[in-house]
């Protein structure tokens, strides 16, 4: 199996002077699902090259036991720092995709012609798609063939206005995961904030927030073994 990462290239935290990106776990949660089942990954970006890293995934509060594997990984990270840009890459190449959350990819994913026609072109071959935290809401421009909202009717979780509200930054981000998934039609919900969820619809699927990051790989893989 060859899985594509997508990670934002995004490092500025709206007016606030703040650095944000990539949240570590993540990327690294499901970088391990994948490779210790054997899949070929590889990690792109907008812009290519080394992706920013939300400092705050990395505090010790936020840390666990697959960033810590993934610091120490020297060939993970020499990956993470030759990232692939997104504009060369093709859903032709890959089995499935998956989108690591941080507030970044609101701003750079959320907004990018590639992105939006590469989750387009997975899709319509019948590739699963899967977004973890803020990332599903990088599928705020993607549409159905026919043309409607992609999340149209179809059932979907991300982050939370209470988690927003929780790290500070509802006022800060150009928009809310939860209430854009629900102004494009999508069938949202959600458990308590922090818990593990992840909501599969066809070949799209969604995690709630870092905790969901695992579940999310593994309910990618089944379903691409499935595809394929």
């Amino acid at each position: 199996m060859k899985v594509l990462m997508v990670l934002t290239s995004h490092d500025q935290l709206g007016n606030t002077g703040r650095k944000t990106g990539f949240w570590l776990e993540e990327l690294a949660a499901p970088y391990y699902a994948f490779r210790d089942a054997g899949a070929e990954i590889v990690l792109a970006s907008p812009k290519g090259g080394q992706p920013p890293l939300d400092p705050k995934s990395n505090e010790p509060a936020n840390q666990t036991e697959m960033t810590h594997r993934f610091e120490a990984d020297s060939q993970a990270t020499a990956q993470l720092a030759s990232t692939v840009k997104l504009d060369l890459v093709s859903q032709a190449d890959f089995d499935t995709v998956f989108y690591p959350g941080g507030h970044g990819p609101l701003w750079d994913l959320a907004e990018d012609k590639n992105s939006i026609a590469l989750i387009e072109a997975f899709l319509a071959a019948g590739k699963p798609v899967a977004l973890v935290c803020h990332a599903p809401g990088v599928l705020r421009h993607v549409r159905t063939p026919e043309g409607a909202p992609l999340v149209e009717g179809k059932r979907v979780t991300g982050f939370t206005n209470s988690e927003e509200a929780a790290v500070g930054l509802t006022d800060v981000v150009p928009f809310l995961v939860e209430d854009e998934l629900k102004a494009k039609g999508g069938i949202y919900s959600k458990l308590e904030d922090w818990a593990p969820y992840v909501v599969t619809d066809g070949l799209l699927i969604t995690g709630q927030n870092p905790a969901s990051s695992s579940s999310a790989a593994a309910t990618l893989m089944k379903h691409s073994a499935l595809a394929q």
